[in-house]
């Protein structure tokens, strides 16, 4: 069986033709018992609308401010409290007006420690020399006819040389000039110790 004899077969179309009949009799019958009319008057009255408002949300809730820092007040001033402090009176000690003119007893004596004097090198008298030359009469003396002696010290040391030459008495310093000079120049034999050599010089006059 095909598609267009299905179509063609009444009994397939019966269910859509008996709707459309009863529809048809619910529209004759309210027209009849005034259904309709009912219906446009009640479409014919004023409608009540009634305008919404839209609910708005709350703002946040803002934090109150925080509240003044206040300066602490400065503490009352309080006076130190006094206190007497006594001193204690000081007794100065007694004064001793005694005045004794007893001296004290003498110390023992100081003791003087005795000076030791160095050694004095070994005199020689007239000790002969390996070289000395003889002293010069002084012109101005020789003039004058003049004499005199000197004695002198010539101090040797240990390699013979002389160190120096001393006057120990003399008639006249013209001499002793002449007895320097020419003893400075002497040469004694090195003896391994220093001495002092002891001369007598007389000047004379020869005729």
């Amino acid at each position: 069986m095909n598609y267009a004899e299905r179509e063609r077969n009444p009994a397939k179309h019966l269910p859509s033709i008996a709707m459309v009949v009863l529809l048809h009799i619910i529209i004759g019958y309210a027209l009849v018992t005034g259904l309709a009319r009912r219906v446009v008057e009640v479409i014919k009255q004023p409608l009540e609308t009634k305008i919404i408002e839209e609910i708005k949300k709350p703002p946040p809730e803002t934090p109150p401010p925080p509240p003044p820092k206040l300066a602490a007040p400065p503490p009352p001033f309080i006076p130190p409290p006094e206190i007497n402090i006594q001193v204690p009176v000081v007794t100065p000690p007694p004064t001793i007006t005694t005045v004794t003119n007893v001296p004290p007893p003498p110390g023992p004596p100081p003791v003087i420690a005795p000076v030791v004097a160095p050694p004095q090198p070994a005199i020689r008298k007239n000790y002969k020399a390996i070289s000395c030359p003889e002293p010069a009469y002084p012109r101005q003396l020789l003039q004058a006819g003049t004499a005199g002696q000197v004695n002198a010290w010539v101090h040797v040391t240990a390699s013979g040389s002389v160190s120096s030459v001393e006057i120990k008495s003399s008639s006249n310093r013209l001499f002793d000039r002449e007895v320097i000079r020419a003893f400075s120049q002497c040469k004694f034999a090195a003896e391994g110790a220093g001495f002092i050599a002891d001369y007598d010089i007389v000047f004379n006059l020869k005729d």
